[in-house]
């Protein structure tokens, strides 16, 4: 693992009552890359997410997270390392949660807040995150009032509180508007253009929702690689037509991807 990498895959395999649901799968992400992971229902997407989040355990092969192989470190010190935004994590958000405490609580890398002692700084930080993805208004406010756009930009606040060195995303645009996507995607693109912004993996269903300034994609099909490597030649119509086993043409224009049948 280079200097400059942030996680390895080598030969990665998932295992699941005798049946090989992932893999096996080989790559690398450096720093300051933006990945995106498409793939039809059922190619291994959140498995894969789940693995890059030390959450799932591989079968078969090595992973390589921020230096730390899976399976010889202290996955709690390691996940705070990593922040993560998907459907999963926001189920286990107590209802009465306030929106300001959601995020607060990531920098103890805990969901509920208790009895913790937060500074200045993290109260700040978590306020500027807020801001930054447009819900700062609501940092009062019970978790169970928001609207779905609104939980999805908590949620990416909530995972990047702790200054993570990576962040995954599992469809956060999913249930929005076109405005809502709109909105939510420009905000991530004008945050990750910061030279400061962690590497990233964005994991989503639809062509459109590629973010301004992704780099790489990796495109999966029955829990394999079908194609990765620089976003423009992995997007392409002979690529995402034979993924999803249908004639898709694929357009970009300003930066941005677009498909139809």
């Amino acid at each position: 693992m280079t200097a400059q990498s942030v996680l390895t895959l080598d030969g990665v395999c998932v295992v699941r009552d005798g049946k090989q649901i992932l893999g096996p799968v080989s790559f690398q992400i450096d720093s300051g890359q933006r990945w995106v992971v498409l793939g039809p229902n059922g190619a291994g997407k959140s498995t894969l997410l789940g693995v890059l989040a030390a959450r799932v355990f591989p079968s078969k092969g090595r992973a390589v997270l921020l230096d730390q192989q899976i399976g010889r470190v202290d996955l709690s010190e390691l996940r705070t390392r990593i922040g993560l935004a998907s459907p999963s994590l926001d189920a286990m958000i107590e209802s009465d949660e306030l929106v300001r405490d959601v995020v607060l609580t990531a920098a103890y890398a805990i969901i509920g807040r208790w009895n913790e002692n937060y500074d200045l700084w993290d109260e700040s930080r978590a306020v500027a995150l807020l801001t930054t993805f447009g819900v700062r208004e609501l940092g009062e406010r019970r978790y169970s009032t928001l609207s779905s756009g609104e939980k999805k930009r908590v949620m990416i606040s909530r995972a990047l509180m702790a200054d993570p060195e990576l962040l995954l995303l599992d469809e956060p645009a999913a249930g929005l508007d076109v405005g809502g996507r709109e909105d939510l995607l420009r905000r991530f693109a004008e945050f990750s253009n910061d030279p400061t912004a962690p590497a990233s993996v964005l994991v989503t269903h639809h062509i459109e929702e590629i973010p301004v300034g992704t780099t790489h994609a990796i495109l999966l099909k029955d829990g394999k690689v079908a194609v990765s490597g620089p976003v423009q030649s992995v997007i392409t119509t002979e690529h995402v037509s034979a993924v999803f086993g249908l004639p898709i043409e694929v357009t970009h224009e300003s930066s941005r991807f677009f498909a139809r049948a």
